[in-house]
């Protein structure tokens, strides 16, 4: 039974009927002659069916298992519920995220002021989820269906899974299965790991008995009996004793960087917070299986005429990777993606370009062609005998591991490739490189590594590019986990040698962090200095820092010392001490 169509998005005339989404309303579901839901999912954001999101990953992936899936995108918590209720009770259970952002990010600046406005929403409208979403959403289910399953899931629950410092709190929190309430929490990039539950569940298991799936965490009564697992210190002790929790995250960063990693145990309030190990490290196929899937890549027709700017951002971009081996201590692309870069085949790739290609709306310019950093392509390890012992935080600080293979070259080929399609005018790298995988003091690493770095600045420049040298001081970098100053010095010469040489006219933007905890007034004064001096003050490239769950960087913010070494560290606390340092940059 087909649904009649519906005045639409100007863009989703083009090829889609208005049944081609996921349903989001009871009238949908009709309209497919379904009268039971296996899953219903629960987002913060606005339902952009494009792979760029996750709840329509996941949802794309339970359907490609033959399940009926709806999704209700921003429910509202705050009337008579009957958001919750529209769609009745799911056979298998309910899957709850916050969307796309933590949702005390994408509410508060890191002056702790409410945003106005919100780019996961029709129209850039804030105030369409609550502060903590995903225990919002699940509390709501919880209480009016409690004896349905509720698996949570996405970057807010994933990385709140342990203790967690909270800033907008200012205080330690639990887990999030125990404010949520949730039955399991599915962390990471889970789309793989949510099958196996659904399977299972389909299968006629109960919830409570899937205690070893991969990748999950749940909230047990009894601590289990394996050596699997590595026992953490309690929540209440970290809350009397800042060195516990400091050596709780230290395990926890350990565990996470590992290719074959020990679960971890977090006693809280007479229970046990049980982590299991992530899954296998999956190879392209199953990174291509997430983007091969058939989204309409446009956001559902019931938002018609309204702007999304998280859409407009992305939808003419294509991202080639999963993971980071960077390992900045402010970051959460690890944690939450992984430290390994998996990467999608080429065929995967250019079939998406070829969709784009066909959208009416596309001039010829692809946006991004790029990932967490642009440039990790392709990269691992020569001997993954030796990955597999290792455990370090960062393959490419404080120097590049000499079993990092940092070739560019299947990059550049895919460069040229795309470049070379028909209805490509334009590739931009819009996400940002790692210069330090180029340049190593002396000049660039090899002469494939300058080829990649003059072909990037010739023909995949939209005018500006942007880097991350994030600060100037020696130390302040040290605790970020970044390279000398020195080699972004050495990045700027080379760029505009380049950009004269081919008459461009192009920027290099740099961005820097403020208030980020071992930074000072004298840092940021120095700082400001230099930017001036190599000009290039821009009102954009400062940001103030902002401590997020799971993240070296907010560990130093709420403890005051450093997690590995110890020592102390200044930290700007106060709202006045955090904006003077950023005014430094603007003086």
């Amino acid at each position: 039974m087909r649904i009649q169509s519906i005045p639409q998005h100007p863009i989703n005339l083009w090829m889609f009927p208005y049944h081609a989404w996921l349903p989001v309303s009871k009238k949908e579901v009709e309209a497919r002659g379904w009268r039971e839901l296996d899953v219903i999912l629960f987002s913060g954001d606005a339902y952009i069916d494009h792979p760029s999101f996750g709840v329509a990953v996941i949802g794309r992936a339970l359907e490609a298992e033959g399940l009926r899936v709806a999704i209700v995108p921003q429910p509202n918590w705050r009337d008579d519920l009957r958001d919750f209720k529209k769609l009745g009770v799911p056979r298998l259970f309910f899957a709850v995220s916050s969307g796309c952002m933590d949702s005390m990010v994408n509410h508060y600046t890191a002056g702790k002021r409410l945003r106005s406005n919100d780019a996961y929403t029709a129209g850039d409208v804030a105030g369409f989820r609550p502060d903590y979403a995903v225990a919002v959403y699940t509390q709501i289910l919880k209480r009016l269906y409690p004896a349905v399953p509720v698996v949570i899931g996405g970057i807010e629950a994933s990385l709140r899974r342990f203790t967690h410092y909270d800033y907008w709190q200012d205080r330690l929190k639990p887990s999030i299965m125990v404010e949520s309430g949730a039955d399991m929490l599915v962390y990471g990039m889970g789309e793989h790991a949510i099958l196996t539950v659904a399977h299972l569940l389909k299968a006629g298991k109960n919830i409570k008995e899937l205690t070893d799936l991969p990748q999950t965490a749940y909230l047990a009564e009894r601590m289990p009996e394996s050596n699997r697992y590595i026992v953490l210190h309690p929540f209440e002790a970290c809350m009397t004793d800042k060195k516990k929790f400091s050596e709780n995250f230290c395990a926890i960063e350990t565990e996470s960087n590992k290719m074959y990693a020990n679960g971890l145990i977090e006693p809280v309030a007479g229970k046990y917070t049980v982590v299991n190990p992530p899954q296998y490290l999956p190879d392209e196929r199953h990174v291509d299986f997430a983007f091969d899937l058939p989204y309409t890549r446009l956001p559902h027709p019931k938002y018609r005429n309204k702007h999304i700017p998280a859409f407009e951002m992305i939808k003419h971009s294509v991202n080639i990777h999963r993971g980071c081996f960077g390992g900045c201590s402010f970051c959460t692309i690890s944690a939450h993606q992984g430290k390994f870069v998996v990467c999608r085949s080429e065929r995967s790739v250019l079939d998406e370009v070829r969709k784009i290609e066909h959208m009416p709306d596309f001039k010829g310019h692809l946006s991004d062609l790029g990932g967490p950093s642009a440039n990790m392509f392709g990269m691992k390890g020569k001997n993954v005998a030796l990955c597999e012992r290792c455990s370090r935080h960062s393959c490419i600080y404080p120097l590049i591991c000499n079993n990092l293979d940092t070739s560019h070259e299947r990059l550049l080929a895919l460069y040229r490739t795309v470049r070379h399609m028909n209805g490509i005018k334009k590739i931009s790298v819009g996400s940002g490189i790692r210069y330090d995988l180029l340049l190593n003091g002396n000049g660039f690493i090899s002469p494939s590594h300058a080829e990649y770095f003059e072909e990037l600045v010739r023909y995949h420049v939209s005018g500006r590019l942007k880097v991350a040298p994030e600060h100037t001081s020696p130390h302040v970098l040290q605790t970020m986990r970044k390279p000398s100053f020195d080699l972004f010095v050495q990045l700027q010469k080379e760029f505009q040698q380049i950009d004269h040489t081919c008459q461009l006219r192009q920027q290099l933007i740099p961005y820097f962090i403020s208030g980020h905890p071992g930074c000072g007034d004298v840092d940021m004064r120095q700082l400001s200095a230099t930017v001036r001096r190599l000009k290039m003050n821009r009102p954009e490239q400062v940001q103030d820092f902002t401590p997020t769950p799971m993240t070296l960087s907010s560990v130093m913010f709420y403890c005051g010392f450093h997690p590995y070494g110890g020592e102390k560290l200044y930290v700007a606390r106060q709202r006045e001490e955090k904006q003077r340092q950023k005014e430094y940059f603007f003086r």
